[in-house]
């Protein structure tokens, strides 16, 4: 099974070093860059891969900027940007044959889109609260392990559905927790309860995700914002399986030092995927008529706060 990752960034990285890491996907791993000097720096280099179990650590993961060289794959990990998906498909479209699998990894839900339809391949929708942290391009550190899902939006055949028990065993085998869930829609939505109210405001204030416990204002900053979208999630119908907020302040307790996907992209003034995450959550309230002022306000905040990003390189 030929298995690639596109996207080099702090889980692509992760996905690639634990695959690399154990003994059944050694050779089958394939790290995927749209960058061709990046992707030779990488190859250079190696990608560096810390964890606490392990230490520091350099793994020689292929790299390849060329994907017409590369052919179709088995399967390929889609952790690209949320805001880059479009142009990612459009650029892996000779890695995907009719029975690839793409499985998708991005925050937020606007790939849902995606999920039950491609222009080749076999789309798999998946999440994950396994925490990276980049370091430097091709450095990343593995900050917690957490779960990762998969699934299918729409029934598949037998023979898909086992290839995906095979992914799942093989992510199993480098050390991801993963299960194959029946209902992934609602597994994304659990998880964008938590970005919702955790990724901006540890980007607006700049402190890690445990530091939001300790400010009553921003505490309840942070329920109102997850309260919002599960009036949205009740009714988009997403069958919601545990409090919502209760959820996300277990994560920030579990994740207390950790620095969250969005701090990271503001601090490297890198754009976010905040249209993936309180955005959508805007829309989809104005598309249900549902008020939504929190997540419409701290949404505005992050893009002011990319707006600003030029005006600091310019100093």
């Amino acid at each position: 099974m030929k298995i690639g990752i596109i996207g080099p960034g702090a889980l692509g990285c992760l996905f690639a070093s634990k695959l690399f890491l154990a003994k059944d996907t050694r050779d089958r791993i394939l790290l995927i860059d749209h960058r061709d000097a990046r992707a030779d720096s990488l190859n250079s280099k190696g990608i560096t891969f810390e964890s606490a179990t392990t230490g520091q650590q350099q793994l020689a993961i292929p790299v390849s900027s060329k994907p017409a060289d590369v052919g179709p794959l088995d399967v390929l990990f889609s952790c690209v940007k949320s805001y880059q998906l479009d142009r990612s498909i459009t650029f892996a479209a000779p890695l995907l044959s009719p029975t690839t699998l793409l499985i998708f990894l991005q925050n937020g839900i606007n790939h849902l889109k995606y999920g039950n339809r491609l222009p080749r391949g076999i789309p798999v929708l998946a999440t994950s609260s396994e925490g990276a942290t980049r370091i430097a391009s091709g450095h990343i550190r593995h900050a917690g392990s957490g779960q990762t899902f998969l699934g299918f939006l729409s029934p598949q055949e037998q023979t898909t559905c086992n290839k995906l028990s095979a992914i799942q065993s093989l992510l199993k085998k480098g050390g991801i927790s993963c299960t194959v869930s029946k209902d992934i829609r609602s597994r994304i939505w659990a998880k964008l309860f938590i970005n919702v109210g955790i990724n901006a405001l540890t980007a607006i204030h700049n402190i890690p995700n445990g530091r939001l416990l300790t400010s009553d204002p921003v505490l309840q900053q942070l329920k109102g914002l997850v309260g919002e979208a599960e009036q949205v999630a009740i009714a988009s119908g997403i069958s919601i399986q545990e409090d919502p907020v209760a959820a996300t302040l277990t994560v920030c307790k579990h994740t207390a030092e950790n620095v969250s996907s969005m701090l990271q992209d503001v601090r490297n003034h890198r754009p976010t995927e905040i249209d993936a995450i309180n955005g959508a959550i805007s829309q989809l309230g104005r598309n249900y008529n549902i008020a939504t002022p929190l997540n419409d306000s701290i949404a505005s905040q992050i893009r002011d706060i990319e707006g600003t990003y030029n005006e600091h390189q310019q100093l």
